[in-house]
Order: structure tokens, then sequence, then C-alpha cells
């Protein structure tokens, strides 16, 4: 390669260098730019060729952060939900916050009986901040209404996640592993009497089951919680699939009248 006979070319060809990631010998950039300088060289004359010694970019190496442990710290550190949303609302650890444009935690009344949990936030949940407020959630509302059921006096709604992935596919076990401690604290500071989970992703979560969502509905089962409480956890089909297949409407039906049997022996 040609030496650069003018300051600016010179100046151009180092900051490409620089964005190629290697690192240059300032000094010798220096020298070079003195002898291309008008004043210190003869206009009929051509600078002579210093080429800048090139060495690797070192990188610092820094040990990758455990985000779930950063989870634990900031959920363990929550003494109330109000203060648990912020700390979600304020942590970085989650892939798919990049992508989202809100951070969809919680909503409905707190202290609840009764805690729905869902997968995650879709598109119009992350628009607006709020779980389960697109069609699927509308049905969510009706459900919950035709058992005495609502947000607005008795129930409590979020998800396994707070943040919607990318082109509503599920999430991730890794997306999935660093929401969990504050889920968890989630369910402690909440104290429902039950659970439901609105579909298979949150339902195998909860549990640490495989089975899909068709062996899990219809049946009681239990969450621990980190004080080691038990709390009812009953499995649904999630709404979103409702609207898909509502053939499936009767066994969800039976599914909210276990729900409601449940709460009144539990109350």
């Amino acid at each position: 390669m040609s030496a650069p006979t003018s300051t600016s070319a010179l100046q151009a060809l180092t900051e490409w260098w620089q964005d190629m990631g290697v690192e240059v010998d300032s000094a010798r950039i220096d020298a070079l730019m003195r002898q291309l300088k008008p004043s210190q060289a003869p206009s009929n004359t051509h600078a002579k060729a210093v080429t800048p010694s090139i060495k690797p970019m070192q990188r610092r190496s820094r040990a990758p952060k455990n985000w779930v442990t950063e989870a634990e710290k900031a959920a363990a550190a929550a003494d109330s939900l109000d203060a648990l949303k912020a700390a979600i609302e304020g942590f970085e650890g989650c892939p798919l916050k990049s992508s989202s444009e809100n951070t969809v935690v919680f909503d409905g009344t707190q202290g609840a009986d009764l805690m729905v949990i869902g997968e995650g936030p879709g598109a119009e949940e992350d628009r607006k901040g709020l779980p389960f407020i697109g069609k699927a959630g509308q049905l969510l509302d009706k459900m919950l209404a035709a058992i005495n059921r609502s947000r607005t006096e008795n129930t409590f709604i979020t998800n396994v996640t707070y943040w919607r992935p990318p082109g509503n596919r599920n999430p991730e076990d890794e997306e999935l592993d660093v929401c969990r401690p504050f889920v968890e604290r989630m369910i402690v500071l909440g104290k429902p009497k039950l659970i439901i989970a609105a579909g298979g992703v949150p339902a195998k979560a909860l549990l640490g089951k495989s089975d899909g969502i068709m062996r899990l509905r219809g049946t009681e089962h239990v969450f621990q919680t980190q004080d080691g409480t038990s709390i009812p956890l009953i499995p649904i089909l999630h709404p979103a699939y409702l609207l898909r297949r509502p053939q499936d409407k009767s066994r969800a039906w039976r599914d909210l009248l276990l729900v409601e049997q449940r709460l009144k022996e539990l109350a």
C-alpha cells in the first residue's frame, strides 16, 4: 500500500484503521504528520513513506455478569409489589428488553386471593405496558367474569416474562430463568391463595414440568414459594389458544369451575 501524501489522507487512513479495530502507534503518526506539513516539505517532493506500526487491539478480559444472580438480588431487595415493579423496570439483564417498547409487569388488584400468571406480553401489551389487554386479554376478562372475578376488584394479573419476545415467539429458557426470581418474589409479596397458570409456558415454567398443557390442565398442582409456603396452582388453556380453537372452551369452562370451587374452599 502506498503511503498517504496529505494530512487529510493520513487522518482518513488512521480513522479507518481504528474502525477496523487496530491500534495505531500515535508517535509514528505524529511524525508522519510533521513530514506531510507544507512548511516542512517542498511542494515538489513527496514525503517519505512511513508505515505506522500496527498491532492487534488488546481487549480487556471481563467475566460475563451473572444476570440471574443480579435478578435474585434485585428481587430480594423489593419489600412491596410497587418496589418490585420498579426493580423489574430498571433491570437490564433480559435479552428481550432491548427489542421491547415497554416493560409489562402487572395489572389488577394487589393482595387479591387469585393471581393469574401468563406467558408474556404481546404487541398490544407491549405498546401500552399492561398485561392481557389485547384480544386474548379481553377473553380472559370474560372468563374471569364468569366466576365473579375481575382485575379491578379481586384478581391480580402478571406474566413469567416482562418483555415481548420478537414475533410473539415463546420465551426461551434463558429469558425465563432471568425473570424467575422476580416471578417468585411477586408471588411471595402478592400472597395469593390460588394461582392460575394461563397456558403451557407459565404452567411448565412454574411447576418445572415438561408435560404439555393438555396433560397439566384440569388438575390442581402445588407451587412452592421461597419461604416454603405451598400455593395451589391450576393450569388452564391460554385465551389466545381458545380464540384459535373455540371448540375447546368447554374444557376451559370446567377449569374455571374448578378455580371457583377451590377459591370458595380457601376463603
